[in-house]
């Protein structure tokens, strides 16, 4: 019985830090969303609006990266950026992705903000929606940022 019960105790153990990891990410999703309407209201940009679909279509893209421990746009195996939004009931005209890794949502924020391939994704008028998704590993934030011009 015994050992019963310490099997219980590590898997409570367990699920509560899965449930702190996960929360830490939410949150810096979040920050890395904010800091985006930031930079955008800055340069007279109207705010992106949060779209759940594109959330999840980014998340489970940096989840698939951090799983390999690669930074990429399409990982082997894995369906393109449009395929990915579409399955995840993304009603979209156009689209654009941007992926990093950082320590922080800090970090993965200023990496975007000082590419000029990424910042163009981040401030494009054309787009009207995000999602971002995050995913730790090793103590590093694998972070994938989904726009999207949506259609009705």
């Amino acid at each position: 019985m015994k050992i019963l019960g310490m099997i219980y105790f590590c898997l409570a153990i367990l699920l509560v830090t899965n449930s702190a990891v996960a929360q830490s990410a939410r949150q810096a999703e979040r920050q890395i969303f904010d800091s985006t309407n930031r930079e955008r209201r800055s340069r007279g940009l109207p705010a992106l609006v949060w779209n759940d679909d594109l959330a999840l279509a980014a998340r489970q893209h940096a989840e698939a990266m951090a799983q390999s421990h690669t930074l990429s746009h399409q990982l082997p195996g894995e369906a393109s950026l449009p395929t990915r939004a579409r399955k995840a009931g993304v009603k979209f005209t156009s689209l654009s992705e941007n992926v990093a890794v950082g320590t922080t949502a800090e970090d993965i924020a200023g990496q975007w903000i000082k590419s000029s391939a990424h910042r163009e994704n981040l401030l494009d008028p054309e787009m009207t929606a995000t999602g971002v998704g995050v995913a730790e590993r090793d103590g590093k934030l694998f972070a994938a940022e989904d726009f999207a011009k949506v259609r009705p």
